[in-house]
């Protein structure tokens, strides 16, 4: 028997290996990553492990022993060129292929690149890997100046990493707030005024005309109003692109993602996507998108999804239909999120200062919650979630109202 061939080794794909050993799956299991070393954890780069909190061995999601007690093989530092479907097999990089009996696609994303002059100097970076970190973390050790493009979650956790060194930030946004298309604005409010606590300088509905530089090295930004802002290093962080190649050279059906249905299958029944490269329907995406699927890029919904498809190839499917949930460490504040909200999703909010949530409703439903430093209330929105019960925004307006009673009650 071929067995099971990841493509991706990243959370998703370990995830789906790991599961599969856990629920039985005894024949050959081969994990292609195109990055050198183990499988390591990327949520960490962005925060401990440039703040200097953590090692690289820290990272790493198991040890060599672990793939070697569970007969997973990997194939780090290769790159997968094509798929052959109808001979099932997967062409490598190197000229070599692997036969499968079931591909499992978990191939994540790429950073966006930003589209104007300059954005090739030496000093423009990114952070997507490992790799990316270790160059941020010298670049760090000498800068003076530092500019973030995009106030996403990536850039102010990077943003609230360099200025508790001492350094100067400017975050440079698109949009009218920080993190607008994630949370709402009362939650973009408190960490935009947290974060100018901690001396970072903001510039909104501003748009990068250019990159300026000398010797190959950058040297600033210029806004598209005229503005120049000066900087040493310059991060960009304007989103991600799923790597859908690989599958629609193949004939797969791709839209912002590689397409599945509620069991993770794409068209060919011999192949499914997980993780941030996949387009799933989802419960918790209806009236977001017309066709009510969703891509989500998070630890929760690459965990999720590998487990879950390892349970279909295991003789146990059931529709993936998990909580979306998500986190940002920004400084001292840590920001949860549950559910999937649109920016014009109403908004109640409970508690105050520096421990409050929002709760989002659309439709008069619940949608998710956002909370800062109220761990509670983030699993207490989860249950709701999961089973669906009904909470409405005069019951989340009222601060006697218990709802955390509601969210225990038998389902």
């Amino acid at each position: 028997m071929s067995g099971i061939v990841v493509v991706g080794a990243g959370q998703a794909g370990f995830q789906a290996a790991a599961s599969l050993r856990e629920a039985g799956w005894a024949e050959p299991i081969t994990l292609v990553g195109d990055e050198p070393g183990l499988p390591y954890q990327r949520p960490p780069l962005s925060k401990a492990y440039l703040a200097g909190k953590s090692d690289a061995d820290a990272l790493s999601l198991r040890p060599a022993s672990y793939l070697a007690e569970h007969r997973i093989t990997l194939r780090a530092d290769t790159r997968a060129a094509g798929i052959d479907r109808a001979a099932r097999r997967l062409r490598l990089g190197d000229g070599e292929s692997l036969a499968y009996d079931h591909l499992v696609l978990a191939t994540g994303a790429r950073n966006r690149a930003l589209p104007v002059p300059g954005a090739d100097l030496d000093g423009v970076r990114q952070l997507r890997g490992l790799a990316d970190a270790d160059r941020l973390k010298a670049d760090i050790a000498t800068a003076g100046r530092i500019t973030v493009v995009g106030a996403g979650f990536i850039g102010l956790e990077f943003a609230a990493v360099a200025a508790a060194r001492g350094i100067a930030v400017t975050v440079v946004e698109a949009t009218a707030r920080p993190m607008a298309r994630a949370v709402s604005a009362a939650m973009g409010a408190f960490f935009r005024a947290a974060h100018e606590a901690l001396g970072v300088r903001f510039a909104f509905e501003a748009g990068v005309e250019a990159i300026e530089g000398e010797n190959g090295r950058a040297t600033g930004l210029r806004l598209a109003g005229g503005e120049r802002v000066a900087a040493d290093l310059v991060l960009v962080g304007i989103g991600v692109r799923p790597n859908q190649e690989l599958a629609e050279e193949a004939g797969l059906a791709v839209a912002d993602g590689i397409r599945v249905d509620t069991l993770l299958s794409t068209d060919d029944p011999a192949i499914s996507a997980i993780g941030d490269c996949a387009r799933f329907p989802s419960p918790f995406a209806q009236g977001l998108s017309p066709d009510g699927s969703v891509r989500i890029e998070s630890v929760q919904n690459a965990v999720d999804q590998g487990r879950s498809l390892a349970a279909r190839l295991t003789g146990r499917p059931a529709a993936y239909a998990a909580v979306p949930w998500f986190w940002s460490d920004q400084g001292r504040h840590k920001l949860q999120i549950a559910g999937l909200t649109a920016p014009e999703d109403a908004s109640v909010t409970r508690g105050s200062g520096e421990a409050f949530s929002v709760f989002r409703f659309r439709g008069g439903a619940l949608s998710g919650v956002e909370s800062v430093n109220r761990a509670a209330d983030h699993m207490v929105a989860r249950r709701l979630l999961a089973a669906g019960t009904p909470l409405s925004p005069e019951q989340a307006a009222d601060p006697d109202f218990d709802i955390k009673a509601l969210a225990m009650r038998p389902t």
